[in-house]
């Protein structure tokens, strides 16, 4: 098993179980979606007084260097360069045409004094809070309005110091919900490539009411006990490309989402045309999720080439009453899972509600879901379908699907209610809601 697990990291960039490392530059990517812009003009932090000592407050290099960039518009954009050594930092804002280049050895890490940490709006389609009513605290790396954005390197880290943030949530002493790591708010064209992102206080990597953002060959590291530590959550946000990473943290490792019950419903943007493929990784949660957060509409996602170990629920699609919207067209194939929980959730009881205002009849629609050549051992549960009574969950596709126990224990079976749909090669046999309801044609071609 360990060697299993070395062998996954090693070959990292999360290579599918179906590649080899050596194929690796010559695999199927979505990334051309936003161009890379090559800058001539470039700039370092130390040119701005940074001091990479690990002690030193550098938030006034920071927010000057990018404050430089902003308002001297050299053509084509600036890259602002951060060498070796370790830049502590208040949270600071990026802007439009720049690259912030973080080169071997560099690490940007957020200071541990949380008095003074800024505070903005709740999302819209969030209403408030994620985790406590009223307004957030700003993300360690910020960027809202921008467009034309890189964040890269050497595998240099962004370091979100986060337990201090995670005490204050086990304590239940937060004021204001946890600050995530990088965020884009409304932002379009956006790369983030080669860079560890490390220690976040709450999610990592949040794209929300976002168009053609790239995030490719990352690392996302944060320990299995970290409270809500998602890898990367695109958010009411559409032409999404998530490839070639490894993710490892205290949350769900990748979770598209579109806002929360009547917030969302009232702003109204859906998360679609989002990619996600070669992603190795383990969590306690979920590998690959829909959800819960789904009241804006979730659609045309794909999902591919996936390898989970030591995780809580391979693939878990989640939604709830009061959320309304709908989650369609989404298609997972070529899963590979070892010593996992579940191996496959899709449940319409799932979630809190940000007030008692949620409208319980706002029923959310969830229909045309494939899942394809998925194989997994050591698989305590092979999986549980359970749509709503009112609004059961129809066009479930479930194809050439085998997930095997633990040798020796007799695996227990599907789950199923408020379901309609099709089976095709499936061990172990899946619920009867399925077979006997077998839709037809609904596994004869892919989304």
């Amino acid at each position: 098993m360990l060697g299993l697990i070395l062998s996954i990291i090693l070959c990292f960039a999360a290579i599918s179980p179906f590649l080899s490392c050596g194929a690796f530059a010559h695999a199927v990517t979505c990334s051309g979606m936003v161009p890379i812009r090559y800058r001539t003009d470039k700039i370092s932090i130390t040119d701005f007084g940074a001091v990479g000592d690990g002690r030193t407050l550098n938030t006034k290099a920071f927010r000057a260097a990018i404050y430089r960039i902003q308002h001297l518009r050299r053509r084509g954009g600036t890259i602002l360069y951060v060498p070796r050594g370790l830049y502590l930092t208040e949270s600071f804002n990026l802007t439009s045409h720049m690259t912030l280049y973080l080169a071997r050895g560099a690490v940007i890490k957020a200071t541990q004094n949380t008095r003074n940490w800024p505070l903005i709006d709740p999302l819209p389609s969030y209403g408030r809070g994620r985790e406590r009513p009223g307004g957030r605290y700003k993300s360690f790396i910020h960027g809202d309005g921008l467009h034309d954005v890189v964040i890269t390197g050497e595998n240099g880290t962004i370091d979100g110091q986060g337990g201090v943030w995670w005490d204050m949530w086990r304590r239940r002493t937060l004021k204001f919900t946890r600050p995530t790591l990088v965020e884009f708010m409304r932002s379009r064209n956006v790369i983030i490539s080669n860079v560890i992102f490390k220690n976040s206080a709450s999610w990592n990597i949040h794209p929300v009411y976002c168009s053609n953002v790239v995030i490719r060959r990352v690392t996302i590291v944060a320990p299995h006990n970290s409270p809500n530590t998602d890898g990367i959550d695109p958010d009411s946000s559409n032409l999404v490309c998530i490839e070639d990473s490894f993710i490892s943290t205290g949350d769900d490792l990748v979770s598209v989402k579109s806002g929360w019950d009547e917030y969302g419903i009232a702003y109204g943007r859906p998360s679609s045309d989002i990619t996600i493929r070669r992603i190795t990784g383990s969590s306690p949660f979920a590998g690959i999720s829909v959800g819960s957060e789904t009241s804006g509409g979730i659609e045309n996602v794909i999902a591919e080439h996936i390898t989970l170990y030591n995780t809580g629920i391979g693939i878990h699609l989640k939604t709830n009453i009061g959320r309304g919207g709908f989650i369609r067209s989404v298609s997972v194939s070529d899963v590979f899972m070892i010593n996992v929980r579940k191996g496959i959730k899709i449940a319409g009881d799932v979630g809190d509600h940000p007030d008692n205002n949620f409208n319980p009849n706002a029923l959310p629609v969830v229909k045309d879901i494939t899942i394809r050549n998925v194989w997994g051992r050591n698989v305590l549960q092979p999986g549980s379908i359970h749509g709503l009574k009112n609004s059961p969950f129809t066009g479930i596709c479930l194809s050439n699907i085998n997930l095997y126990g633990r040798r020796g224990q007799t695996i227990t079976p599907w789950q199923c209610s408020d379901v309609r749909g099709g089976a095709v090669q499936v061990y172990p046999w899946p619920c009867s809601e399925l077979t006997r309801n077998h839709e037809s044609g609904v596994c004869s071609s892919s989304f």
